[in-house]
């Protein structure tokens, strides 16, 4: 069973957050997942929620406030600063990975684009945060 349950989803593309939240829940059926068009929209929610989110996936590229943006309002805030943040984007430019982990991405996903690749990498991602009962 995967130690996170509660997701929080930032990107502004339908068809993305249709193939991610069906992956998820093939994944990790138990998941509670929260959906924000934007990072104004994702610190708005994570403002109002009593409950904060164990992961939150983030798009690169997005109107208002982008994810490089997010993660720099992030990072000033003590509370969110410590809700682990998963970069998702088209780009494998290496240069744009390397300012997303500078700030404070945990990891950087080039958004896969078949159905398998995308269960491959949201299955790795979360073995990271693999708890076992049994141990």
């Amino acid at each position: 069973m995967y130690n996170v349950h509660r997701l929080m989803l930032v990107d502004d593309d339908e068809d993305d957050r249709e193939i991610f939240l069906s992956v998820i829940q093939n994944i990790l059926p138990e998941a509670t997942y929260t959906i924000a068009i934007n990072g104004e929209d994702a610190l708005a929610k994570l403002n109002s929620s009593p409950v904060d989110p164990h992961l939150i996936f983030l798009d690169l590229n997005m109107p208002l406030m982008n994810g490089k943006q997010f993660l720099m309002v992030r990072r000033d805030n003590k509370r969110l600063n410590s809700i682990p943040v998963i970069m998702l984007s088209t780009s494998n430019d290496q240069k744009t990975i390397k300012e997303a982990t500078e700030l404070g991405a945990l990891f950087f996903v080039t958004k896969p684009n078949k159905y398998v690749a995308w269960e491959d990498a949201l299955r790795n991602i979360l073995m990271t945060f693999y708890f076992d009962n049994n141990s």
